[in-house]
């Protein structure tokens, strides 16, 4: 074996390394990122108990709550319990606003959500004639009517423009909605790996 092919496999093997270890790497460091953010949010308060530092408790005491929280919301006391909270917040002004922005977009994404998720993954011909995007329905039926009376079926169909959080809401005729066969988790991943997750063969659902 050449001086030069032993740099080339050499270079081959390296770069190889590279795109495995890099998902990898970025995966570990944003969970230590977030356990350090949660952790170091709850740890003062155990400091000011305890007199010392424990390390992890605040993360897991955050877990715990948030399982505990999961647990009440899925019981019909515990519902109503998060309803009445949430009239007081909802009769905060400018609290009220914020958090009904978030609760909506959290819901959107929320596989517990019956009314306000996405229903399908789609594909429409967006923003010109000729290009293609990838999109979620979010509404079956849309019916508007103009001054001649004449109505016309729409479909509204959320497009995702900065990852997948900020996006443009396009109305589009029924006829011209592709609904896929992409689950919509699938499709929130094809989003954020930004097409690389996107399947080969895509099929078209049963409306």
């Amino acid at each position: 074996m050449t001086a030069m092919s032993i740099r080339v496999t050499f270079k081959r093997k390296f770069i190889a390394g590279l795109f495995v270890l890099i998902p990898a790497m970025i995966t570990v460091l944003a969970i230590a990122w977030f356990f350090r953010l949660v952790d170091g949010i709850l740890e003062p308060v155990y400091f000011k108990i305890l007199g010392y530092h424990t390390p992890g408790l605040g993360f897991v005491s955050a877990v715990v709550l948030v399982f505990i929280v999961g647990i009440i919301s899925t019981n019909v006391f515990g519902k109503k319990i998060i309803l009445f909270f949430e009239g007081i917040f909802l009769n905060i002004p400018v609290f009220k606003s914020f958090y009904t922005a978030v609760k909506q977009l959290v819901d959107a994404f929320s596989p517990e959500s019956k009314t306000s998720s996405f229903k399908k993954v789609v594909i429409i011909e967006y923003p010109r004639k000729g290009t293609y995007v990838f999109g979620f329905l979010t509404k079956e039926s849309t019916v508007l009517a103009d001054s001649s009376g004449k109505e016309a079926d729409l479909r509204a169909v959320y497009v995702p423009t900065n990852n997948l959080y900020l996006g443009e809401i396009v109305l589009v005729p029924e006829g011209d909605v592709f609904a896929t066969d992409i689950p919509v988790d699938e499709g929130i991943r094809i989003i954020l790996s930004g097409g690389i997750a996107a399947p080969q063969r895509i099929g078209q659902s049963k409306r």
